[in-house]
């Protein structure tokens, strides 16, 4: 599917970008451009992957031209950039507005415009039923992503919506790891809390499922375990067999106690796609009289939230967290 072809990932230095980037140029792919405004962190990858497919962009999703000169000559596209921590768009709603929402209309735009034959939009858990800044102008960016998909004839618009990428920038593993190698206490909002999990590499691959598969306006999420905030806290502690307290400091600001991956509105339509769910875009147009003479039929009762999925124990987040790389460089280092 990608052989010979251009990929363009905005936000192509963070978590995701990198690690989209990681796999594709394993691949016969011609050329990746990353898209972002740090030039230090492009620096960075040039210097770390000194390869000739890779091409990098100084620009800003915000600045439709700058999108635009980014965008000719590309094929496929993941759209990552995005303001992600919750507190910060807590604080500073209208720049989650102008980058999440705004700043992907610019991108489908640009898309459009130089005939791109697939977009990917990344979304988050967090546009389900949003109580914090960063959920809305997630779940508007859905919305965008959806509408623009109905008016585009042949570049497909589509989605991915996680929960927690473990050991992704602001991920709170790192945190907690960060805080056991100093001996610090591990400091624990609400240790009930729970929430999704899957890793970078899952990540990935529901990437490319949504580039292969995706019909327009699609939203694809992955059937992820979870586990509560405790029960992590507890595992890390014992793979690094470290003798330190757990904290428990209280919910921060606009977070939820649960996070839901499908409302109750959408698992009436949803897809069972075996290991992903598919959310297909509502087709109904403007005739606003189908809204009142085609009803639904009963919602049901709850939604999949990350209380009513599998649930990890301490033993099986011990052995989840060793899949990952930095975990268990981390863990050998602080036994030595």
């Amino acid at each position: 599917m990608f052989e010979n072809k251009t990929l363009l990932i905005t936000g192509g230095t963070g978590s995701f970008g990198n690690a989209v980037l990681s796999h594709f140029l394993t691949t016969d792919i011609k050329e990746i451009r990353v898209f972002s405004r740090d030039e230090k962190k492009q620096d960075d990858m040039r210097r770390q992957y000194r390869t000739g497919k890779l091409k990098f962009y100084i620009g800003d999703v915000r600045d439709p031209l700058s999108i635009l000169h980014a965008m000719h000559g590309v094929d496929y596209v993941f759209s990552a950039a995005a303001l992600k921590q919750v507190p910060s768009c807590e604080f500073f709603p209208m720049e989650a507005m102008h980058t999440n929402v705004e700043g992907t209309y610019n991108t489908l735009q640009a898309a459009v415009q130089c005939g791109v034959k697939s977009v990917v939009c990344l979304s988050t858990d967090k546009a389900v039923y949003p109580v914090n800044a960063m959920g809305i102008s997630k779940a508007l960016m859905e919305k965008v992503m959806v509408a623009e998909s109905r008016n585009s004839e042949h570049t497909i618009m589509c989605a991915t919506r996680y929960g927690n990428v473990m050991y992704s920038r602001g991920s709170v593993i790192p945190l907690f790891v960060e805080q056991i190698q100093q001996r610090m206490p591990i400091t624990v909002t609400d240790p009930n809390m729970t929430r999704f999990l899957m890793t970078l590499d899952e990540s990935v691959e529901l990437v490319l499922y949504a580039f292969e598969h995706a019909n327009p306006g699609d939203i694809f999420v992955q059937k992820a375990p979870a586990c509560t905030i405790g029960d992590l806290a507890k595992a890390l502690v014992r793979l690094f067999e470290a003798d330190v307290p757990i904290n428990i400091i209280g919910t921060r600001h606009g977070e939820k106690r649960n996070e839901s991956l499908l409302t109750r509105e959408e698992l009436l339509s949803a897809q069972d796609m075996g290991k992903y769910f598919r959310i297909p875009a509502d087709t109904r147009d403007l005739q606003y009289a189908q809204y009142f003479e085609k009803g639904r039929r009963d919602i049901p009762d709850e939604e999949y939230d990350s209380d009513h999925t599998n649930l990890l124990s301490v033993e099986g987040l011990m052995d989840m967290l060793m899949t990952l790389q930095p975990v268990r460089d981390a863990v050998a280092r602080y036994k030595q």
